[in-house]
């Protein structure tokens, strides 16, 4: 291909592109959902956003994680539109931009509280980039990274044609251990839903081609090459996915590599039930837990499906759960957290908290929540972002020390109910 084509083509492809909200599969949802997967974060967080596009991510971090960003993206069209809208929020003084290349980023080591990288690493290489900016990781710092990968080791040869030309893929599995192998621990995972890809992204692409004019150089060839990876999506994308990567340099002899899901539902999730269960006989000298979890699980009033949480050990173990169901503040809907549990072999390693995290996160993501209540223990909690209940005005109507009743709010700049807290029946309380 000449290079006059090749300019072509890329003043095609960013002319596609230009002012539309997203330039690849991504949602606001999928992001608070990763944030709240990587855990309490210091008041105002150095957040470095790498290959941040026109900044969807930066400028939601800077304005509900009071994160200080600093945006790298190579074109410069997309920081223009970038510190435009920051400008436009009030947000200016919280983002800086910075026009360099991913692979050559000019920090000293030790610089960011979290490294953010939505839709971008494939221009690096998943491997190179993990290990090329772990030093940029202050001590307990997060990464956070969405991959396209495979669903399947056996993709049809559609998909696998275009990949091969686009980005090499790997699964999931070889995906965690290239993690592991540059030294990180997973804190969790999340995939991203078909709507990220065709809402919030494909369907805006489609539009602006359908505007487009083919005569322009470069054009016809970006608009079949946009028009080719669409329809590949719709026709075989069980066969790729996008998820969300959210990982931590792994401290010398740690054991933990933690994946979180939501139980499988109705038939499927059997063997799920049954494993859950043999964790909460394990984790507790009784089996009130287990039983607890079972009358929850068939009050349809209370049970919310996705917010009944596993964490999995490598070998596909669940090691962890974590539950959040619905209770009430005066009347007022709130979650509720409990139980958490830890098969014995695996305490201590974090898998507990890995799937209390992504609990939250799931929680965090539901439509209208924003209170979860847990009765716990004060030391542990607040690590999640926790807090006395009692700051909120919150309650509950039986002895308990005020420091055991805790309260998180998803979203600190909404209200949340004041009151007595009411349990679900289950809890016979």
């Amino acid at each position: 291909m000449s290079e006059d084509l090749n300019t072509a083509l890329r003043q095609a492809f960013f002319a596609l592109h230009h002012g539309l909200p997203r330039q690849g599969p991504g949602s606001d949802a999928t992001t608070r959902r990763l944030l709240a997967l990587a855990g309490p974060l210091p008041p105002h967080p150095r957040v470095l956003d790498v290959g941040c596009g026109p900044g969807r991510s930066a400028l939601l971090l800077a304005a509900e994680a009071g994160a200080r960003v600093t945006a790298v993206d190579l074109h410069q069209p997309f920081l223009d539109e970038l510190m435009a809208h920051a400008a436009e929020r009030g947000l200016a003084d919280r983002i800086r931009a910075e026009h360099c290349s991913m692979a050559e980023l000019p920090h000293p080591d030790g610089s960011f509280d979290l490294i953010w990288a939505e839709g971008s690493v494939y221009n690096l290489g998943f491997e190179v980039a993990l290990r090329g900016w772990r030093r940029l990781l202050a001590p307990g710092g997060v990464l956070v990274v969405t991959e396209c990968e495979w669903t399947t080791d056996t993709p049809g040869p559609q998909a696998t044609a275009f990949w091969a030309q686009a980005a090499p893929l790997r699964t999931g599995e070889e995906n965690t251990a290239t993690a592991e192998a540059a030294g990180y621990r997973v804190l969790g995972t999340y995939e991203l839903p078909d709507s990220d890809w065709f809402e919030e992204y494909y369907d805006p692409l489609a539009g602006r081609a359908d505007a487009a004019d083919p005569a322009l150089p470069g054009m016809a060839e970006a608009l079949a090459g946009t028009r080719a990876e669409i329809a590949l999506r719709r026709e075989h994308g069980a066969d790729y996915r996008y998820r969300g990567y959210v990982l931590t340099p792994a401290v010398p002899g740690e054991k933990s590599m933690w994946t979180t899901r939501a139980e499988h539902p109705g038939s499927a999730g059997t063997a799920d039930r049954a494993a859950i269960r043999d964790v909460l006989l394990g984790a507790f000298p009784t089996p009130l837990e287990a039983d607890l979890v079972e009358a929850l699980r068939a009050d349809e009033t209370v049970w919310l499906p996705e917010l009944s949480v596993v964490a999995q050990a490598p070998d596909g173990t669940i090691a962890g759960y974590a539950l959040v169901t619905r209770g009430w503040v005066d009347g007022e809907p709130v979650l509720t957290l409990a139980p958490c549990a830890v098969r014995p072999e695996f305490q201590r390693q974090g898998a507990g908290a890995a799937a209390i995290r992504a609990v939250l996160a799931a929680a965090g993501a539901r439509d209208g929540e924003n209170l979860v209540t847990v009765l716990g223990h004060p030391e542990y909690y607040p690590r999640f972002g926790f807090t006395p209940a009692s700051q909120f005005g919150i309650r509950v109507g039986f002895e308990v020390p005020d420091e055991a009743i805790m309260a998180l709010a998803l979203d600190p700049e909404r209200p949340v109910p004041a009151g007595t807290i009411r349990y679900p029946e289950a809890f016979g309380v």
